[in-house]
Order: structure tokens, then sequence, then C-alpha cells
């Protein structure tokens, strides 16, 4: 992935509320939903996720300006002390090693006149491994119960609607390795996805598996809670008075919602079914919140009108605080 400042378009010492600003700016611009014709949108929408993910957050805005991890939230890989990248808890040498000690005789691995089997015998009375009555006896020293850790560990930030829907991504892995990985629809966050025999190799050994936790990047308006969505819906302050149809997002189609006369802000609309899909049982059901907004700058206009309303038609909506 590119330069998370990059695709956000904002210098490494922006602030977070300008990294915010910018962020939310280009999602709204390159979502999906706003962009059905492009068949790119997607792509690009997922990279704006990742690179929000990434200097959005405090720590790993700090470890990513620090080269401790890439552009897509990964360790960067330093390599395994000790030679050999694939054999941990090995051997200097880069493996585990064999010794073979021979009793009897003099020279290269024998410590003559039998002094080591006694040794031997005396500490396991004669049940040494590979022990054979009457002849010289063979001791091996092997990694025994020591295991390989050959399995590989990443992480990858999907968006919602991919989470939701499906996707395949391309995931970078510690060795420099590139994959392309399925995404399942219906995934959640923490959910690790399996590739047997895509890890670590070692001679000798099987091949390890690629472990790859999923995270699901902040939405810029969606709010997940369990199987539901929530939302807040901005609304004028004409339709909160008068009412109206207003368009509202969900996951799919956009739908219209009927906002009623006198509205207040704060008021919770239900659109059951319209949250997260499960892969038993019903959906979610999506929850908008109205917001009633204000045009922006004065308007004399608005001004005296409010006025004329007020002294018409005064009322205390606080009288329930004390």
């Amino acid at each position: 992935m590119r330069d998370p400042y990059e695709v956000l378009g904002v210098p490494r010492g922006a602030s977070a509320a300008a990294i915010k600003s910018a962020y939310r700016k280009l999602a709204k611009k390159h979502h999906p939903d706003n962009n059905k014709n492009d068949p790119k949108a997607a792509a690009r929408f997922s990279e704006l996720n990742s690179a929000n993910e990434i200097v959005g957050d405090e720590d790993k805005r700090k470890q990513f300006d620090r080269g401790e991890i890439d552009a897509e939230g990964k360790p960067r890989f330093q390599g395994f002390p000790g030679g050999d990248p694939r054999a941990r808890g090995s051997s200097p040498g880069g493996g585990f090693e064999s010794r073979t000690y021979r009793s009897g005789g003099t020279g290269p691995g024998g410590f003559g006149g039998g002094g080591f089997e006694d040794i031997l015998n005396s500490m396991f009375s004669g049940a040494a491994r590979g022990g054979r009555p009457g002849g010289s006896t063979t001791f091996e020293f092997d990694p025994g119960g020591i295991a390989l850790d050959l399995d590989l560990n990443v992480s990858m930030s999907v968006s919602l609607e991919e989470s939701v829907h499906g996707a395949e991504k391309r995931v970078r892995l510690p060795t420099g390795k590139e994959l392309n990985v399925k995404i399942p629809a219906g995934v959640v966050a923490g959910q690790q996805i399996r590739l047997k025999g895509q890890g670590e190799t070692a001679q000798g050994h099987p091949p390890g598996d690629l472990l790859i936790t999923v995270s699901i990047a902040p939405h810029p308006f969606f709010k997940v809670d369990g199987s539901d969505l929530r939302v807040d819906l901005p609304i004028t302050l004409y339709e909160a008075v008068l009412g109206g149809k207003v368009r509202v997002p969900t996951l799919g189609n956009a739908v219209e919602l009927s906002i009623p006369k006198n509205t207040s802000s704060g008021r919770i609309f239900r659109l059951k079914g319209k949250g997260l899909p499960k892969v038993a049982g019903t959906p979610g059901d999506l929850f908008l919140t109205t917001r009633i907004m204000l045009p922006d700058g004065n308007d004399s206009e608005l001004e005296a009108l409010m006025q004329k309303w007020r002294d018409g038609h005064p009322y205390n909506p606080r009288t329930d605080l004390g």
C-alpha cells in the first residue's frame, strides 16, 4: 500500500484533527455507494480505511513514523538472529544437531575403556537409548519434544462493507512473499483465517500455516453495535418542523425515510433488518438518530422569523432539569 500520509493527502506533521477531517472528506467522496459505476471505488475506499487505521491511531502513527511498522500496519521484518531464519530456537548453526557418542576404543567419539558407557550405565541401569547387549552402545541426543514454530501471524484490516460482502485482498508476509487472500462474507473483528502450508519452511519439517487476524476499520458514519448499526442522520430545521422524506444510507441501497412533523433532534428511527447480516437467524437493525442542522453562516430572515416566533410562542424544553 502507498504511504498513508500520501493516501490521505496530509503532511507528516498534520494534526489529528486535520487527519480526521481529510479522511472523512475522502471517504465520503470515494464511498462505493456514491461511485457505483466506478469499479475502482471500492479499492480506493479500502485504501483510505487502511491509511486512516495507521495515522488516525496515535500509537500506530508513532510506530509507523519510527519505522517499526509498514504502511499496512505489519511489523517490519528484521530477520532472525543466529543465521537460518527458519530455525527458531535451534542451535547457532541453524538447525538441531544429533550428536552420537560411541563407547569402546579411542579416537573421535570414543572415550576409551568404556568409561562413558559405565557412567551412563550407572545413571540409567543399563537402559540407555540405543544400547545393545554385548556390543558397543550408541547414545543419540536429539531435540526430543522441541518443535519448530513455523506458523506466521499477520494482521489485515478490512472495511465494514468488505466484512459483510466478502472480498479478495493482497497480503504481504514478513518473508516478503505476497498472497491474494479471499475474505469470506460475514467475517468479524478478531476472527482468524488459516491458510495451510503458507507459513515458513524448514528442512525435515512440514511447512507452517499462515494465520491472518482480521480487524474492521472504522466506518465514516456507521457505528457497529453488535449486529446492529447506528448512524447520525442530519436533517434541516424545516424538515424537523414540517416533516418530509429523506434519503438514508444502508449497507445495501439507500432508502427513503419519512420524517414526521415536529421531529426533535435526537429522535431515533429503526429500520428493521438493515443492520449486519447473520450466518443464522435474522439480521440486525439500523438505528438512525436525527440531528437538526442549521445552515452555515448568519441568516437575517431566519433570525427575524425565530425572534417573532419566540415572542409569540415561548416554551422551555429544560423544565425537567430543575
